[in-house]
């Protein structure tokens, strides 16, 4: 694989583990899939024959940005007017989305995942794990491994959550039978895909994570021999927490989701939760003494209208912290940048409500890559440095959008916000998406058959 000299950066935010630097008008340079060096003049130093220079007058150089849960195949249910949150009813619109999920096909997975990852390539994600919990009998055992195609198609760097629900409906789940599993089922097909699939070496581009969909809708030994079998296999755990469950749970067992889980195992620096907006405090110093890390999804605060999520006790009491756009269903788009800005202007928002401060700007661009690579237990990636992944993203300031905020590149995402695709993004070494294309790939031919899968839906 040829090496890139990114020449003349106005900016690179650099991190050697001690916290994210600017450093400015600087070279680039990667060899393969990591970073070799990043300093003045590199152009005059001995460069590998085969490597290709760019200029990169203007640029504003990140870490690739880090997605810690998303549902793709939701891709498919956006933008639905039948389906608006604030003319439903949550179990209203429970009962109306499910029925479609349930009818997905397994071209359906394919194309909504290529949907997705495309959008969140475009916006300077290089890392996306996606929590894949719908499995319809009709669509075949095999709906993973298309995500895992998907990835390979469009270079990301991709982190598989393999979910699954087991609870009937007819004893308190919300998940309607067609898309129902057992237990050994899940675990099954669990073990296949690490199998299949799960690379746990450096600069990996597939891993596998345990993950049954939530507490509320799967039996207790779903998630008993989750941990056994994630434990056995060195693979991570994930599931949905504290989402607005914590109550139905202590009435059907005695205690709270987050309790529930830490007595069956279901914790620990292994294991990460989404959400968790309504837990207590309490519940999040448990959370950090066990070292279980925390996905934050802002944007489906705006359409469930649910409590902001408390970041700055999170952050007060050590908690790891990580990034989600999480699925269509509560977000209608996979733009983990926007996230980011959506998560710090939330805080903002309700500030004077809270015990301890909001974070500042930066902590958020934090979140969105050491913060998400330390929840997917990655320690080469989130950060630009020689030796970790080549990922990063390039935005060039040279535009009408940036006057009056190019003097502080590190709060820029978070306060002021990008409203357009990247310049330029790169994972593991390889331009994948540059200059408004995907480098050897139809992006109209790509949507016109994600768009034809969509049609043999019925709504």
């Amino acid at each position: 694989m040829a090496g890139y000299l990114l020449k003349n950066c106005a900016a690179v935010i650099t991190d050697d583990g001690a916290g994210p630097v600017v450093r400015r008008n600087v070279d680039l340079l990667t060899d393969g899939p990591a970073i070799r060096a990043i300093g003045s003049n590199l152009a005059g130093k001995d460069l590998p024959e085969e490597t290709i220079t760019q200029d990169a007058s203007g640029w504003f150089v990140y870490p690739g940005l880090v997605n810690t849960h998303h549902h793709f195949f939701q891709c498919f249910v956006r933008n639905r007017a039948e389906l608006d949150w604030t003319k439903l009813s949550v179990i209203e619109w429970l009962d109306r989305i499910y029925p479609i999920f349930s009818r997905l096909t397994e071209d359906c997975f394919y194309h909504s995942s290529t949907t997705a990852m495309a959008e969140l390539i475009k916006h300077g994600c290089t890392t996306a794990f996606d929590h894949q919990y719908n499995f319809p009998r009709h669509a075949g055992r095999r709906i993973v491994d298309q995500q895992f195609e998907a990835a390979d198609l469009l270079g990301m760097r991709f982190h598989a959550g393999r979910g699954g629900n087991t609870l009937p409906k007819s004893e308190g789940s919300t998940i309607p039978d067609a898309m129902l599993e057992t237990t050994d089922e899940f675990i099954g097909d669990c073990e296949r895909l690490i199998d299949s699939y799960h690379d746990a070496d450096r600069f990996s581009m597939r891993q596998v994570v345990v993950s049954p969909c939530q507490p509320v809708n799967s039996y207790r030994e779903t998630f008993v021999e989750s941990v056994r079998l994630a434990r056995d296999r060195g693979v991570f755990l994930h599931t949905h927490v504290g989402e607005g469950e914590s109550a139905v749970m202590e009435a059907r067992t005695g205690r709270r989701t987050v309790d529930y889980l830490e007595e069956m195992g279901f914790s620990g620096p292994d294991t990460f939760y989404a959400h968790c907006w309504e837990l207590t405090h309490d519940e999040l110093r448990k959370m950090a003494a066990s070292g279980t890390g925390v996905s934050h999804c802002p944007e489906p605060v705006y359409l469930v209208g649910a409590e902001v999520t408390d970041i700055p006790a999170m952050t007060a009491f050590g908690l790891r912290v990580g990034l989600g756009c999480d699925g269509a269903a509560s977000n209608d788009n996979s733009n983990l940048m926007h996230c980011l800005h959506s998560a710090y202007m939330l805080q903002c928002l309700v500030s004077s409500t809270r015990q301890y401060p909001v974070p500042p700007p930066v902590d958020f661009l934090g979140f969105g890559t050491t913060g998400g690579a330390s929840l997917l237990g990655r320690s080469d990636i989130g950060r630009l440095s020689p030796g970790m992944a080549a990922d990063l993203f390039a935005i060039d300031t040279r535009r009408m959008d940036y006057v009056g905020t190019r003097h502080d590149p590190l709060s820029l995402i978070a306060r002021v916000g990008i409203g357009s695709t990247t310049d330029m993004t790169m994972i593991n070494g390889r331009i994948v998406w540059q200059n408004g294309e995907f480098p050897g790939l139809d992006e109209e031919r790509l949507c016109a058959e994600a768009e034809a899968a969509l049609a043999t839906i019925a709504f």
